[in-house]
C-alpha cells in the first residue's frame, strides 16, 4: 500500500518523469526483497514484485483513458492523451531497465547468477533458437521478417493479457525489462574484460563508456519494441474496462483501440528495420 501511494497517477501526465524514478525504486525494493526472502525463485518474484507495485498506476491510467473516450469525440485529441499516458510508462520501463541493468553490472556474480538466472537461460534459449533456424548465409530480409514475426507473438500476448486483465501486459513488459536488463548488464562486463585485458585496468571513463554503448545498443530498436507493446496493452486495457462497463458498444471505444493497434504495428515494423539495419550501422 505504501509504495503504491508514492506517486500521483494523476499528476504524471504533466511529470512523467517522476516514473524514472519510480521505475527505479519499485526494482530495488523487488530486487532486494525478492533475493533475501526466496532466493530460489528470486527471477520471477522479482519480476511479479515489479507489477504488483505498478499496476494501480496503470490501471488508474487505463481507466481514465477509458473514460476519455466517452467524452471527447475527436481522433486526434484522444491519441494525444494516449501519447502523455505512453510517455511516462516508457519512463516506468526505463526506469526499471537502468535498476537492473546497474544491478547486473555492481553485485556480485554470486549474487547475479541467483537473482538472473532465470533471465540468462531466457537469453540463451532465444540466441540458440535464433542459430537454429539459420541455415547458410541470412539476409538481412529474411531476418527482418523472423524479428517481425517474433515480435508480432509478444505484441500478441500483450493485448491478450491485457485484455484479461486490465494491466495484465505490464507482466511480459516487465519481464522483457529485466531480460533486457540483463544482456545489457552481459555486454557490458564483456566488454569491459577485453578492455582491462588490453590496458590492463578498468578506469571511470570506460565503465561509463561501455555502460552507454551497451545501453543503447539495445535500447535504438527496443525503446520502439517497448513503445509498441505498451500501445498495443494500453488498448488491450481500453477494450477490457469498456467490456466490464458494457462501453464497448460506443463507436468511439472500438475505433480508437483499433487504432491504438494499427499504431503498435507500425512502431513494431519500425523497431525491427531500426533493428537489423540501422543498429548494426551505429554499433558494428
Amino acid at each position: 500500500m505504501v509504495l503504491e501511494l508514492l506517486f500521483n497517477p494523476f499528476s504524471l501526465k504533466k511529470r512523467p518523469w517522476e516514473m524514472l524514478v519510480g521505475g527505479f525504486f519499485y526494482s530495488v525494493v523487488a530486487l532486494m526483497l525478492s533475493y533475501l526472502v526466496f532466493r530460489e525463485i528470486a527471477g520471477i518474484l522479482m519480476v511479479f514484485l515489479i507489477v504488483l507495485s505498478t499496476i494501480p498506476i496503470i490501471y488508474t491510467a487505463i481507466k481514465n483513458e477509458e473514460e476519455l473516450e466517452l467524452k471527447i469525440d475527436k481522433e486526434w485529441f484522444l491519441l494525444k492523451e494516449h501519447t502523455k499516458v505512453l510517455v511516462y510508462l516508457m519512463f516506468l520501463f526505463i526506469g526499471i531497465t537502468v535498476a537492473l541493468m546497474l544491478a547486473y553490472i555492481i553485485l556480485p556474480h554470486s549474487v547475479t547468477d541467483v537473482i538472473f538466472e532465470l533471465q540468462k537461460t531466457a537469453i540463451v534459449n532465444v540466441n540458440n533458437a535464433i542459430q537454429s533456424n539459420v541455415t547458410g548465409q541470412i539476409t538481412k530480409l529474411s531476418l527482418f521478417g523472423k524479428i517481425i514475426f517474433n515480435n508480432i507473438k509478444v505484441l500478441f500476448f500483450c493485448l491478450l493479457f491485457s485484455l484479461l486483465y486490465g494491466a495484465g501486459a505490464m507482466f511480459i513488459l516487465a519481464w522483457n525489462a529485466s531480460v533486457i536488463a540483463t544482456a545489457i548488464g552481459i555486454l557490458v562486463k564483456t566488454e569491459l574484460a577485453k578492455t582491462a585485458s588490453l590496458i590492463g585496468f578498468t578506469t571511470f571513463s570506460a565503465y561509463f563508456s561501455v555502460t552507454t554503448f551497451s545501453f543503447f545498443r539495445y535500447m535504438t530498436h527496443g525503446i520502439l519494441e517497448i513503445a509498441a507493446y505498451f500501445i498495443a496493452g494500453l488498448a488491450g486495457g481500453i477494450i477490457s474496462i469498456a467490456l466490464i462497463k458494457h462501453n464497448l458498444k460506443e463507436h468511439q471505444v472500438l475505433v480508437d483501440s483499433l487504432s491504438l493497434i494499427g499504431i503498435s504495428f507500425g512502431f513494431l515494423i519500425l523497431a525491427g528495420f531500426v533493428e537489423v539495419y540501422i543498429t548494426p550501422l551505429l554499433f558494428g
